[in-house]
């Protein structure tokens, strides 16, 4: 018997994931001190600078609309279906309201956490010795329509993170690579980008990493 919608939800980790922790050692590491879900005009981003006012996302592939890693779910279509659509427009929100704000953010997926932390460190890094996160459109599926009977083309729905952004409309083949986490990389060595004068207050040092 298939597990019931409540216990499928409470398998999704929703803070302490294996790419923050492991993003966090490295800004650590690098002399980058954060404060962690501390609570801003978007809510409690994964990493906050409060002096820089930069907040740090780090997004799950599958359940905040990755356009390389999101798979439409073959069962339970609909109720994961408005999963999926509240995910990214939340994302949406909180990034309108934290520029809004007078905050930067940096949203990463967390394929890019565990495929290259070092690049995703630097580009932290950057922000917090004065750099402006890169301008590029980061389009996220927001819904994905299933367009033959067999489910095997399907229309995929994707936005930016912008609330007046345009939609943009992909048919395709069912998009079936799904993000699997590979082994989790070496530590990198400390990266010396001047971090250490943004020595914020902490929560104290990052845990282990954890399964996700």
């Amino acid at each position: 018997m298939g597990l019931s919608r409540s216990a499928q939800m409470r398998r999704i980790k929703g803070r302490d994931t294996g790419p923050e922790v492991l993003l966090r050692r490295h800004l650590w590491a690098a002399g980058a001190r954060y404060r962690l879900h501390l609570s801003t005009p978007g809510g409690r981003p994964d990493g906050v600078f409060p002096g820089a006012r930069l907040a740090v996302f780090i997004d799950g592939c599958q359940w905040h609309g990755c356009p390389e890693h999101y798979v439409r779910p073959r069962s339970n279509a609909e109720f994961w279906a408005d999963k999926l659509a509240t995910n990214v427009s939340r994302d949406r929100r909180q990034t309108a309201s934290l520029h809004a704000a007078g905050w930067r953010v940096l949203r990463f997926w967390e394929h890019e956490v565990y495929m290259d932390v070092a690049a995703v460190t630097v580009r932290v890094l950057a922000c917090l010795a004065g750099e402006s996160p890169s301008a590029e459109v980061a389009l996220r599926v927001f819904k994905v329509d299933p367009v033959d009977l067999a489910g095997q083309v399907e229309d995929r729905h994707l936005v930016g993170l912008q609330l007046d952004g345009p939609e943009r409309v992909d048919r395709q083949p069912r998009h079936t690579r799904k993000w699997r986490r590979p082994g989790v990389p070496q530590t990198v060595s400390r990266i010396s980008h001047g971090a250490s004068s943004h020595d914020l207050a902490s929560s104290g040092p990052p845990a282990e990493p954890l399964d996700s």
